[in-house]
C-alpha cells in the first residue's frame, strides 16, 4: 500500500502549479528591483498576475493596482492588493499539493470555518509604511538607513502582546536585510524568502491587525501520543515542534493530528544538545520526549490550525508509548487539522507519515520500485539521528515536505540495524541530555555554555 502511495506522490505536479509559481516569480522579481523601477517586462509580469486573478474577488482591485503601480503611483493599498494576490496564488498551489498528498495517504482533513476577528484599533500603520518603502526601493536598494528605520516600529509592536506575531516577523526580516547590507553588492538575494516575509507581514498589518488577531481556542483533554519532534534551530532562536495524535478523553470525538511547540531565544554559540537546556521551562514535555511516554493533557487550548498552546502545568507524563506503534495503529485514521488562510504556502506542508520496509541509497528512499528523496539537511544536531543511521534504517516516522518542486521525507525517528543489532532513535531522545557516551564527554569538555551565559547575564543585570 505504501508503495502505491509513494508512486502517487511522485507523479507530475497538479495542473497549474508551475504556471502559478511562474507568476509569483515574476512578482518577486519586481520586488528585487523596486516598484519605482518597473520596465515593460516587469509591468507585463504584474499584468499576468492580475490576469490570473481576474475571475476572483480580487480581480478588479488587482487590475486597478497594476495600472496605478505601473504608472508610478503605487500606494499602500495597491501593494496590499498585489501582496494578497501573490499569497492567494501560493495558497492555491498549497491546496492542490496538500489535496494530492491527502488523497495518496487516504487522510481526512478538517475544514476551516473560523470567522473573521473583529476590528481593533489600528496600531500597525508604521509597519505598513516601512514595508511600503521597502517595496518602492526594492531589495537591491536596501541600505543600513532603511533597515534601521524599522527599529522604532518593531520596538513599539513588541510592547503590545497581541501584536508580537507581527513584531517578530518584522524583526526577522529586518535582521536578514541588515546582515546583507548593502544588498546592492550581495552575491545573491533570497528572492522567494524575502518576498514571502514581506507579503505575509503586509497582510498581517492590515485592518487594525485583524489578520494577526489571536485565534479563539477550544479546550481539549485526553491522551497525547507523540509521533516525533521537529527541531527548528536558528542563530537567535530554537523551537521544538512535537507532532502527535490526540485521543480525546471519554471516548468523545475522533483522534486528531496535532502539534505542540515550545521555543526559546538563544545565541549562536549555543548549539547541539545544549539547546534543550534552553527549553527547561517545559520539563513534563521534555521528559515525555526523552522517555517516550504518553502525555495526559487536561483543558489544553487547541487552535483551529491544529496547534496546542502548550502549558506544561496542564500535562502529566503517563506510561511508555512507542511512537512507531502509535503510527502503525493510529496515524492512518487520525483527522488532520484545517490550514489557516495565511498558512497556505507550499513550504508549510509537513505531514507525518510512517514508512517501512525500504532501503536507502544516494540519499533516496526506495520501496517497491518507488523512490522518494530524503531531506537530511533538516536533521538536528541536538539529537542522535545521523545520515549514516538513516542509511542503515528500514523504517521511519517522518514528515513529507514539498521542496523545490519535489516531495521529500524528513526523518523524525528511525528503526535500523547497526552491527546486526536493532536500534531505534528519535530526535527527542536527548531532550534531558545526550545518552551517547562520546557526546556526553564532548559536552563535558566544552563546558555548560548555557549556565555560563546565564551566570554572565545575571552579573550584568545585578550591576
Amino acid at each position: 500500500m505504501l508503495a502505491v502511495q509513494l508512486a502517487g506522490l511522485l507523479g507530475t505536479a497538479p495542473a497549474g502549479v508551475e504556471e502559478a509559481l511562474g507568476l509569483v516569480a515574476g512578482f518577486d522579481d519586481v520586488l528585487v528591483h523596486g516598484f519605482t523601477r518597473i520596465d515593460a517586462e516587469r509591468g507585463a509580469a504584474l499584468g499576468a498576475l492580475a490576469g490570473a486573478l481576474a475571475s476572483s474577488p480580487l480581480g478588479a482591485a488587482a487590475e486597478d493596482a497594476v495600472g496605478k503601480t505601473t504608472a508610478g503611483s503605487a500606494s499602500e493599498e495597491h501593494l496590499t492588493v498585489l501582496a494578497g494576490g501573490r499569497v492567494a496564488l501560493l495558497g492555491a498551489v498549497h491546496d492542490a499539493l496538500l489535496d494530492g498528498l491527502d488523497t495518496a495517504l487516504g487522510r481526512a482533513r478538517d475544514s476551516w470555518t473560523r470567522p473573521v476577528p473583529p476590528e481593533r484599533e489600528d496600531l500597525l500603520g508604521g509597519c505598513r509604511a516601512w514595508l511600503h518603502e521597502l517595496a518602492l526601493t526594492g531589495w537591491r536598494g536596501v541600505d543600513h538607513d532603511l533597515v534601521s528605520s524599522a527599529d522604532r516600529v518593531i520596538e513599539s509592536l513588541l510592547a503590545v502582546p497581541e501584536l508580537r506575531r507581527s513584531a517578530v516577523l518584522l524583526d526577522g526580516l529586518a535582521a536578514e536585510l541588515r546582515a546583507s547590507c548593502p544588498v546592492a553588492t550581495a552575491d545573491r538575494v533570497p528572492v522567494r524568502r524575502w518576498a514571502d516575509l514581506w507579503s505575509r507581514a503586509l497582510l498581517l498589518a492590515q485592518a487594525g491587525g485583524r489578520a494577526g488577531a489571536a485565534e479563539p481556542a477550544e479546550r481539549v483533554s485526553g491522551r497525547l501520543l507523540v509521533l516525533g519532534v521537529d527541531v527548528h534551530e536558528h542563530d537567535t532562536a530554537v523551537q521544538a515542534q512535537v507532532h502527535a495524535v490526540l485521543e480525546p478523553s471519554g471516548g468523545g470525538g475522533e483522534n486528531r493530528l496535532v502539534r505542540a511547540s515550545v521555543a526559546a531565544a538563544k545565541v549562536d554559540t549555543i548549539s547541539g544538545p545544549s539547546v534543550w537546556k534552553l527549553l527547561g521551562d517545559h520539563p513534563v514535555l521534555l521528559g515525555a520526549l526523552a522517555e517516550r511516554r504518553v502525555l495526559e493533557v487536561s483543558d489544553m487550548p487547541l487552535l483551529a490550525g491544529g496547534d496546542l498552546v502548550w502549558q506544561d502545568g496542564l500535562a502529566v507524563a503517563g506510561e511508555p508509548a512507542d511512537p512507531f506503534t502509535t503510527a502503525r495503529l493510529l496515524l492512518a485514521g487520525a483527522l488532520a487539522p484545517a490550514v489557516p488562510p495565511l498558512e497556505r504556502h507550499p513550504v508549510r506542508i509537513s505531514e507525518p507519515v510512517l514508512i517501512e520496509g525500504y532501503t536507502v541509497g544516494d540519499g533516496r528512499l526506495e520501496l517497491d520500485g518507488s523512490v522518494l528523496d530524503l531531506d537530511l539537511d533538516r536533521l538536528p544536531s541536538c539529537g542522535p539521528i545521523t545520515p549514516e543511521l538513516v542509511a542503515a534504517s528500514s523504517a521511519c516516522v517522518g514528515l513529507v515536505r514539498w521542496d523545490a518542486g519535489r516531495w521529500k521525507v524528513q526523518p523524525l525517528a528511525v528503526q535500523a540495524s547497526v552491527r546486526r543489532k536493532p536500534v531505534q532513535a528519535h530526535n527527542g531522545d536527548w531532550a534531558l541530555g545526550p545518552t551517547d557516551p562520546k557526546v556526553v564527554k564532548a559536552e563535558a569538555r566544552s563546558g555548560n555554555s548555557v549556565s555560563v551565559l546565564r551566570e554572565r547575564a545575571g552579573r550584568l543585570l545585578r550591576r
